[in-house]
C-alpha cells in the first residue's frame, strides 16, 4: 500500500446525513464489519479491529465531544 499524505480535515453535515452516517457506524458494528465513509471526496476503509472513544473539552464557555475511531494501517 503506497503512503497517503497527511490530512486534518473537519467537515459539518446537515442534522439527517450526520443522523445517517452514524447509523450506519452503528449498524457495522453491531454485524461486525468494517466501515466505509467518504469525507471530502476521499472514501475511508475503518477495519473491524478500529479502536472507539469519546472525548470531552470544555474551554471558556464553549464545549465540544468527539467521537474518534482510530486504527494503523498493518
Amino acid at each position: 500500500m503506497s503512503k497517503k499524505e497527511d490530512r486534518d480535515i473537519e467537515k459539518d453535515y446537515p442534522t439527517a446525513e450526520f443522523v445517517a452516517k452514524l447509523r450506519r457506524l452503528a449498524d457495522s458494528l453491531e454485524s461486525g464489519s468494517k466501515f466505509e465513509i467518504q469525507i471530502a471526496g476521499e472514501r475511508i476503509y475503518v477495519p473491524v479491529r478500529a479502536k472507539y472513544n469519546i472525548e470531552h473539552e470544555r474551554e471558556g464557555d464553549e464545549e465540544e465531544i468527539e467521537f474518534q475511531i482510530k486504527w494503523t494501517h498493518e
